[in-house]
């Protein structure tokens, strides 16, 4: 049966316990400052004026990732990817964005929501370079909320556990799955060029 009421989704789920409301910020404390140092990867969601939603990985080394300006202000690089700016074309319509950031072993993630703005501010490119190189643009994020989400679901999946780890050879290569999806695309080739992007330009 579909849900599509407030109501009838109350009736399935119960009340959150009220720290689940209490521990919502409206600033990134010195607690979530320290998480997002940690971190070397996050998604970021956003979506178009018509409702339609995407989510997109983010990875850098730990302190790159991001920059905190102050404890309402979040730096995001976009570094060099396919150029189809899914998220940025997103951001230029609706400046919704939902961030989940995590760290290796930990089980803990942390989510911010605000508002995006999509920068080319020479200074704050240089913020956030790495060996010299700044990222295409800057998302200045506007924190209105920020907070620890509690450890269940990375329980569930095992994320961390080297036990739970899945051999890469029971899947098709990037490129051979591409292959099989576009006609007349060759494996090999897109293969050893993502091998070679992932080589020369990372940043």
């Amino acid at each position: 049966m579909a849900i599509d009421t407030m109501e009838g989704l109350r009736t399935v789920y119960r009340p959150p316990a009220p720290r689940a409301e209490l521990k919502v910020l409206k600033r990134l404390d010195a607690h979530c400052r320290r998480f997002i140092d940690l971190s070397p990867f996050y998604v970021i969601s956003s979506a178009r004026a018509d409702g339609r939603a995407d989510a997109s990985p983010r990875g850098d080394p730990p302190g790159s990732l991001a920059h905190v300006l102050d404890d309402r202000t979040l730096l995001l690089p976009d570094r060099p990817g396919n150029r189809q700016v899914d998220t940025l074309m997103n951001l230029v319509e609706r400046p919704h964005v939902g961030l989940l950031f995590f760290v290796p072993g930990f089980t803990e993630t942390l989510r911010i929501n605000g508002r995006a703005e999509i920068s080319t501010d020479p200074k704050l490119l240089e913020t956030l370079a790495i060996k010299g190189k700044p990222p295409i643009s800057v998302l200045k994020v506007t924190v209105e909320e920020a907070f620890l989400h509690c450890a269940k679901a990375l329980i569930r999946a095992r994320l961390w556990d080297p036990a739970a780890r899945v051999e890469r050879s029971c899947y098709p290569t990037y490129g051979q799955v591409l292959a099989d999806q576009i006609a007349g695309a060759d494996a090999r080739e897109i293969d050893t060029g993502e091998e070679e992007s992932a080589r020369t330009e990372l940043f």
